[in-house]
This record gives structure tokens, sequence and C-alpha cells, in this order.
């Protein structure tokens, strides 16, 4: 289903919590809001109104997801730019070029355990979606 962005800065400041494999339709309604918008490469599950920890982000050409996402190793920092869907402004943020990622994905029916090194643009994405599951307003 396609939600509406959350823009209440305290909601979006507080951390999501731990996402269970019950969490699979707030998942499915970060890929259909995601996909609904023009412009938008990243979101996380509190910007549609779920305190959970997962993000969906583009990968490819394709929507991925990622349940109870953290940086495991990060490489190569710098500074950019990055704007919000749920914030006017733009913010100036410290990332990593390279990065290593811990997650989880639903299989049949249960979270599963997974590592996935990404770089650049993509690498961007998911740290800007980390940082909203850690209530961070970038």
């Amino acid at each position: 289903m396609i939600k509406d962005i959350v823009k209440d800065r305290d909601f979006l400041s507080k951390p999501a919590e731990p996402a269970t494999a019950e969490d699979a339709e707030v998942a499915e309604d970060l890929r259909d809001t995601i996909e609904s918008l023009e412009d938008c490469v990243c979101l996380a599950a509190n910007q549609i109104g779920s305190n959970k920890a997962i993000i969906a982000y583009e990968d490819n050409g394709r929507i991925a997801v990622m349940f109870n996402p953290k940086i495991k190793m990060a490489a190569q920092p710098y500074q950019t730019q990055e704007s919000c869907l749920s914030l006017e402004e733009v913010s100036e943020v410290k990332r990593f070029q390279m990065i290593s990622v811990g997650y989880q994905v639903i299989s049949n029916g249960n979270l599963v355990s997974r590592t996935k090194r990404l770089s650049g643009w993509t690498a961007e994405l998911v740290q800007h979606g980390i940082d909203h599951c850690a209530g961070k307003l970038v």
C-alpha cells in the first residue's frame, strides 16, 4: 500500500525497533511507496509511519529491502550533501565510499542473516536509510 511520507521530526528522531518477519507488510508498503514517487531512491520504515528497522533502496534498477541493517565496516570517508523527502533542508553529512552491511531478509517466513558489500551511490543510499533507523535526521 502506498503511504504518505512522515515529516514529524519527533517521530523520525526515535530509534527504530527491531523488525521481525511479521513486519513483511511494512516492507511491501516501502516498496509500493518508493515505486510511486518520482526521484525517490531510498526510504526507511519510519518515513512511512512504522517505527521498525527496515529500509528500501534502489539497487541496479530494482528495489531491495533490508531488515535490521547495521554497518559492519566503512572505508573512504567523504563529505556530501543529501536531501530527504521527510525534511525541507539539505543536510551536510559524512559518508563512506565503501561499506559492509549486516542485515536480514525474509526467507520462507523467517528472517535470515546476510552481509553485503556496497560502494558509491548505493552505499550512500543505504547509509542514509540506516541513519533514519537510528533516529538521525538527515
